[in-house]
């Protein structure tokens, strides 16, 4: 999985999320080159459930069936 920053280049390239204990860990490389491993942790995810409305959910869940 790739993320684009908003210029439209590859920002981030994910290459595995696993589960590390109660947390979630997100491996990949910035930037193509620079190796990161990132931690997601209960609390700060139920603080990005909070940033989402409805229309955001719904676009979401539609997300993986759009054309790329």
């Amino acid at each position: 999985m790739k993320i684009y920053g908003a210029d439209g280049r590859e920002m981030m390239a994910v290459t595995s999320i696993e589960r590390s204990g109660s947390d979630l860990l997100i491996k990949g490389k910035l930037f193509g080159a620079m190796p990161i491993s990132a931690k997601l942790k209960p609390a700060e995810a139920r603080n990005a459930f909070r940033l989402l409305r409805l229309r955001t959910i719904l676009f979401l869940l539609t997300l993986p069936f759009r054309r790329g």
